[in-house]
C-alpha cells in the first residue's frame, strides 16, 4: 500500500540548531519518544551522503515499524534527502527555510509498506495509519521545540 505524508513544522528557534538536530537523526531516541532506537550501519561521506542508519519507531498504534535509510543528498542548512528499505520502501526529504526568527521544517514522506499484514491493515485502516503518522509528527515538532528551548509556532499535516 503507498502512502505520501507531509508534515511542516514552523519553530522559532535559529535554522543551524534546527537543521544540526535533525541530521543528527542518533540522538533522536533522547528527545522524540516514539523513536525507540536508531542504529548507524555505515557511516557515509563527510556529509553523510551514503550513510545508512536502522530506524525503530512506535506509534500510538501496537505495533513498530523497522526501516533502514540511505542517505542520498545532503544539502547543508536546505535538506537532506534518503531511501528507505525494509518495513517500509520509498523516499524520505526534510528540508529547512527560514522567515526571520521562524524555521521551516518540511518532511515528505512516500513509502509503500511491505510486510502482508500491514498492507491487508491498510486496507480498512489507512485513516488510522495516516492519524498514527500525524501523531508521530506531532509529538517529533513538539519534541524538538522542547529539546531546542523554543516555540513551536505551528504544524500542518497532509
Amino acid at each position: 500500500m503507498e502512502y505520501r505524508f507531509v508534515t511542516v513544522w514552523r519553530i522559532e528557534a535559529p535554522l543551524d540548531a534546527v537543521c544540526e538536530a535533525i541530521s543528527h537523526s542518533l540522538n533522536w531516541p533522547q528527545w522524540w519518544r516514539n523513536v525507540e532506537s536508531v542504529e548507524e550501519l555505515v557511516s557515509g561521506d563527510a556529509r553523510g551522503i551514503g550513510s545508512v542508519r536502522r530506524y525503530t519507531w512506535r506509534g500510538r498504534l501496537p505495533y513498530r515499524i523497522r526501516f533502514d535509510i540511505c542517505v542520498v543528498d545532503a544539502e547543508p542548512l536546505t535538506a537532506v534527502a534518503g531511501i528507505a528499505s525494509g518495513d517500509v520502501e520509498g523516499r524520505g526529504r526534510w528540508s529547512f527555510s527560514s522567515d526571520g526568527a521562524v524555521t521551516r521544517v518540511r518532511f515528505d514522506w512516500r513509502i509503500r509498506t511491505t510486510p502482508v499484514w500491514m498492507n491487508l491493515l491498510a486496507l480498512f485502516a489507512r485513516p488510522l495509519i495516516k492519524w498514527n503518522h500525524d501523531g508521530i509528527m506531532r509529538h517529533g515538532g513538539e519534541a524538538l521545540a522542547r529539546r531546542l528551548n523554543a516555540r513551536l509556532v505551528g504544524i500542518t499535516q497532509g
